[in-house]
Order: structure tokens, then C-alpha cells, then sequence
């Protein structure tokens, strides 16, 4: 087993999750002004700290992705941060990307960018301790899109991304996140998740990345947030197990759903549907953000001191999701 697969393993292995704490400063700022809360590196430093150091980050979370600020920052404690997320025995990992730009020939999408200098940059990273990255690919759904040119441009950049990454020594989360915004349907999604990820695997395997040593985060198969034409849950677990089994390679070790603007509690509900009807080889688990933060940023906000009421009700997010993550989530836990 390669160090790689050890690595991916470790991170959701046991119904663990990741942690994804990779805002930008624009959108940690965005999080911060919706609860009334400066948006200064102290205050963002702060309530990510109280979050590392929850209880939950050794029982529950397998992995932490960090922004660029974050990773270079020390604690109140004047440790790393990625020296105290491993010594809650959780992994650090790093976002890569620069972010979402306009596509040239298509302006309508989008295109990642971040490869310039990457190389150094992941060198970088693996100094101050990140063991795995993350870059997100995105996609929208409508009449012409996404177009192949988004696709194929998207799927190459991955591609790029994660040989650089493994020769790095390091795993790569590849993202393909189509979008929910829209008012398409499940069977629309279906289709275009699909598309999108076998060509991410065909270029994956063109750059002879090592399929054991990734993680997948894709988003699950649900309707368009302004289509009329809503499903169930139960369908939406079905039809993202069918549509995984078909576009991913069975050596992918595992795959670490986003959470894509459901609520906490959808994101939860939907991901222990998953796992109960799960009949592939993959670790099902998580990769949220706002859905495992929402509420301990809201609780927080209120007394931005109060550190173990907002662990409180982050511990009880992450326990719920990994408790999803093996099937076992049940409704009456919420109360």
C-alpha cells in the first residue's frame, strides 16, 4: 500500500470527515459580516482555532483543509496551526487554487487558475506540514452549459494539479462541483455530474495519476434550487450511488461529498442515505464547510470568547456527520 493510500485512508477512514475551514479572506469576511463580526486575521484566526481544538477534531474529522493565511499562522498557544491539528490527530491539508475565472472563449463559465508556480508552492505547504490539497473545478447547468470546452479545460487543470501534487508527495482532492444553482432537474444533474467526472478520470489517468492516492469530492446528484421539480432524499442517496458507481474508477480509495449549499441538516440527512444503501467499495463520507461551521459561527457570534459553548455546538455537527458517514444517523439525535 502506497504512502499516498495510507494517507487518503487515514483521513476518512471510521466515518471521518473533513474539515473544509478554506475561505478565502473575501468569503471569510462575507461568513463574518453575516453574524456581525470584524473581519480581521485575529478574529478569523480565533474562531478557527476554538474549532481545532474541539474534542470532536480526534474522534470525527480526518482532515482539515487550511487557506493560505491560515497555515501560516500561530496559535494562541504560539504553535502552527498545522502542529495543532496533527496533535488532535487529525491531518493538515491546504487549498491550491487561485479560484474561479472567467473562461476565455466561453465567459459565461468558469476556469480555475492557480498552476503558475505551483509546483513551488506545494513545496511550500509540505514544509509547514500540509500532507494533502484541495482544488476546486466548477461548473454550471443550463440549456448550453456546461460546454465541452468547460469540461475539458476544467478536467486538464485537475488532471495538471494532481500529478504535481503526488510528486510532491502529497494527495490531491480533486473537486468538480457542479453547481446547484439553477433551475434544472435531478435527471440533468445526473447527466452533466456524469459527464464531468468520467472526463476528469480520463485525464487523471492520461497524466498518470496514481487513482489510490486521491480523494473525489463531488457533489451529490440533487435538482436545481429554482426547479419546481423537487426529489426525495431517499432518490437523491439512489441516484448519486448510481451515478458514482458508473464515472469512478474502483481504486479510488474513498470519496468526500461537498456539501454545495444544502443545510446542515439536508447535508447530514443525505450523506447517512448514502451510506445506508451503499453498495460500492467506496468510503462514502464528507468534506463540508458551512454545513459543519453554520451553526458554531452563529453561537460563537453572540460572544466571540465563549469557546466551549462554540465547541459545544461544533462537536455536535461533526458527530452527526460522522455518524452519516457509517449510516447511523437517525432525525431524534438532532434534538
Amino acid at each position: 500500500m502506497s504512502e499516498l493510500n495510507n494517507i487518503a485512508l487515514k483521513i476518512l477512514n471510521n466515518g471521518k470527515g473533513i474539515l473544509a475551514a478554506d475561505e478565502s479572506t473575501g468569503t471569510m469576511t462575507k461568513r463574518l459580516d453575516s453574524v456581525k463580526v470584524p473581519s480581521t486575521p485575529q478574529n478569523r484566526l480565533l474562531f478557527r482555532e476554538i474549532l481545532f481544538s474541539a474534542s470532536s477534531m480526534s474522534e470525527c474529522i480526518g482532515g482539515v483543509i487550511l487557506y493560505d493565511e491560515t497555515i501560516k499562522q500561530e496559535t494562541s498557544k504560539k504553535e502552527n496551526i498545522p502542529e495543532l491539528i496533527s496533535k488532535m490527530g487529525s491531518i493538515p491539508g491546504i487549498k491550491v487554487d487561485t479560484g474561479a475565472k472567467n473562461l476565455a472563449g466561453s465567459p459565461n463559465e468558469k476556469i480555475t487558475e492557480g498552476l503558475d508556480g505551483l509546483r513551488e508552492r506545494l513545496k511550500e505547504y509540505h514544509k509547514l506540514g500540509a500532507k494533502f490539497t484541495k482544488w476546486r473545478g466548477v461548473y454550471s447547468i443550463s440549456k448550453n452549459y456546461p460546454s465541452k470546452l468547460c469540461v475539458h479545460s476544467n478536467a486538464h487543470a485537475l488532471a495538471r494539479y494532481s500529478a504535481l501534487v503526488q510528486e510532491c508527495e502529497m494527495v490531491p482532492i480533486v473537486e468538480p462541483e457542479v453547481l446547484m444553482d439553477g433551475e434544472h432537474s435531478a435527471k440533468d444533474c445526473y447527466e452533466k455530474t456524469s459527464e464531468v467526472i468520467k472526463k476528469c478520470f480520463e485525464e487523471l489517468i492520461l497524466h498518470k495519476v496514481d487513482l489510490k492516492g486521491i480523494i473525489l469530492k463531488p457533489n451529490m446528484i440533487i435538482t436545481g434550487n429554482k426547479s419546481k421539480d423537487k426529489i426525495s432524499n431517499e432518490e437523491i442517496a439512489k441516484l448519486t450511488l448510481q451515478c458514482l458507481k458508473n464515472a469512478v474508477p474502483s481504486e479510488v480509495p474513498g470519496i468526500a461529498f461537498l456539501s454545495g449549499g444544502q443545510s446542515e441538516i439536508e447535508a447530514t440527512e443525505n450523506l447517512n442515505l448514502i451510506n445506508k444503501h451503499n453498495n460500492t467499495n467506496f468510503i462514502m463520507s464528507y468534506s463540508y464547510g458551512r454545513a459543519l461551521q453554520q451553526s458554531a459561527l452563529k453561537y460563537w457570534s453572540k460572544n466571540i470568547q465563549n469557546i466551549e459553548g462554540t465547541q459545544k455546538v461544533f462537536n455536535h455537527r461533526a458527530k452527526m456527520n460522522t455518524l452519516a458517514a457509517k449510516g447511523k444517523w437517525s432525525k431524534e439525535l438532532e434534538i
